[in-house]
């Protein structure tokens, strides 16, 4: 059973319960991609000073990620939030829960070898979807970051991707 049927089933018993299937506030898209605009702005004006956090227990980390576009060959960038699972990294392939995939995220099924900015430096990783219990794991962590997690990925048609980065072996 996949995780928008798990979804389906919690809803039903929600509402056999009596309690309404509304589903978490989301600002208007121009207004998300508007902040998104000025994060970059202002990590750009203050030369990376600002705009990019660890990961604490209570909130999700953010950095910045360098891609290569699938068509133009041509470096992109894109700031994320993230959470860290031992070695390695993850985020959601999320675009503002709007429909489409982000570009970072086809960049990468194209190019998995990327380069990602921390607020301590930057390292070389290699990016992948994560699958079966991983992807399960790794979901409810981000859950405990975000409450309405399940709410907003119901949103979209199709399942959101946890996209895992790695570090990336020399070779």
């Amino acid at each position: 059973m996949d995780a928008r049927e798990k979804l389906r089933q919690y809803l039903e018993q929600r509402r056999e319960m009596g309690e309404s299937e509304r589903k978490p506030f989301l600002p208007p898209r121009w207004f998300i991609r508007l902040a998104w605009a000025v994060h970059r702005a202002i990590y750009r004006v203050t030369g990376g000073r600002r705009g990019l956090r660890p990961p604490t227990p209570r909130t999700y980390g953010l950095m910045r990620i360098h891609t290569v576009g699938r068509r133009s060959g041509a470096e992109r960038t894109a700031i994320l939030g993230y959470v860290e699972d031992g070695p390695n990294l993850f985020t959601l392939a999320m675009n503002g829960w709007g429909e489409p995939d982000p570009a970072w995220w086809l960049n990468l099924q194209a190019h998995p070898d990327a380069r990602i900015d921390l607020p301590d430096g930057s390292r070389e990783i290699t990016a992948r979807a994560a699958e079966g219990e991983e992807r399960a794991r790794l979901w409810a962590e981000m859950a405990r970051h975000e409450p309405n997690l399940d709410g907003y990925a119901a949103r979209r048609s199709r399942e959101t991707a946890v996209v895992v980065f790695e570090p990336r072996v020399p070779g």
